[in-house]
């Protein structure tokens, strides 16, 4: 039940990380400053949570799979919502914020994942 949880919190994370994506000081959404530099917050979020998500659900069981279940998750969410988007739109903007929003999202979970691998392997069964 809590590993369900866990994935859709993913999808969603992923769903909403891009979405906000394109956000920047331009007027609309948040205040003309900085003559509309972009703010990469999703990607901070994406830092953020999906690591978070990876520890708690290692925690769970020792398996690699369930540990694995939240990044797993908001990678395909990232990669198949951002491609073939809502109306076969794409979400993912061509510039260094996607690039951004991945690396934050995947690397850092991808450390927690490791480490939660290591500390199950090396415990005493």
């Amino acid at each position: 039940m809590i590993l369900a949880v866990l994935v859709v919190a993913a999808a969603v994370l992923a769903v909403l990380e891009m979405l906000f994506l394109p956000l920047r000081f331009d007027g609309y959404l948040l205040p003309y400053a900085l003559g509309g530099v972009p703010v990469p917050a999703s990607a901070l979020l994406a830092a953020l949570t999906t690591p978070w998500l990876v520890s708690v659900a290692g925690t769970l069981s020792t398996k690699l799979l369930v540990a694995a279940a939240p990044l797993i998750t908001w990678i395909l969410v990232v990669a198949v919502f951002g491609m073939f988007g809502p109306g076969g739109d794409m979400v993912l903007i061509a510039d260094w914020r996607s690039l951004l929003l991945f690396a934050c999202g995947a690397l850092p979970s991808a450390i927690v994942l490791g480490r939660v691998l290591a500390t199950t392997l090396t415990a005493p069964q």
